[in-house]
């Protein structure tokens, strides 16, 4: 391998440590993949730099046929350090709203499990957006039992009123992400801005179609969670 093609493992390696220890990886795949992730890092790194110093140490009088072959090579391989590099400085965003309504998305009617009526105690009880989704098309949403919610998700459409609310659902990494989606209605004041994760309180609302319905009692601004997937 070429001086190039070590530079370049070298840098791949490097990327995918740079994503591993700042928690950026979690934007791609699932946290669980985090230390497996860092594994290869570095050995696709410690491969890089072996390959490296190995071509800075071969001997220069090497056949003419050999030499050619080699420099068009590395004019080839040097050409994809630009988008690496790109990635060891800026890491690409986790999915958003652009993504919501452009593909397949969960059918959380299919297979959902028969639910424990929850109990109205006072104190919202939280769940993801795929239970939610469940428990709205199972009995028709009677499992709520007039229980007060909490959902966390990210802003996808904005409405008069309200808001759609969705997280993704993926499997191993972002590829195969599909999105949940939850009606939030009822909301005074200003709306979230559409990418704006929230966390919201409410009631299960009847008549949500093929999108079930929250009706909101509080709507909470809050940061990016580390994991960002359900």
């Amino acid at each position: 391998m070429s001086a190039a093609g070590g530079t370049i493992s070298l840098l791949i390696g490097a990327v995918l440590l740079r994503l591993t220890f700042t928690g950026t990886y979690s934007r791609y795949v699932r946290v669980g993949m985090g230390p497996w992730l860092a594994m290869a890092g570095l050995a696709v790194f410690m491969l890089g730099l072996a390959t490296l110093l190995r071509a800075l140490r071969r001997p220069s009088a090497a056949g003419a046929d050999a030499h050619d072959h080699d420099h068009g090579a590395d004019r080839v391989g040097w050409l994809l350090l630009a988008p690496i590099a790109a990635l060891l400085l800026v890491a690409p965003p986790t999915l958003g709203s652009y993504g919501v309504g452009r593909g397949a998305t969960v059918d959380v009617r299919a297979g959902a499990p028969v639910f424990d009526d929850l109990r109205a105690n006072g104190e919202p009880v939280h769940m993801t957006l795929l239970e939610f989704g469940q428990r709205a098309f199972e009995r028709g949403g009677a499992s709520f039992n007039g229980a007060e919610v909490e959902l966390t998700g990210f802003v996808a459409e904005t409405e008069q009123g309200g808001f759609e609310l969705a997280r993704y659902q993926i499997a191993c990494c972002a590829a195969d992400a599909t999105p949940v989606v939850v009606r939030v209605t009822g909301v005074f004041g200003d709306i979230p801005p559409r990418d704006r994760w929230v966390t919201v309180t409410g009631v299960f609302q009847v008549g949500g179609d093929l999108v079930p319905r929250l009706a909101a009692t509080t709507v909470l601004a809050i940061a990016p969670p580390n994991d960002p997937y359900e």
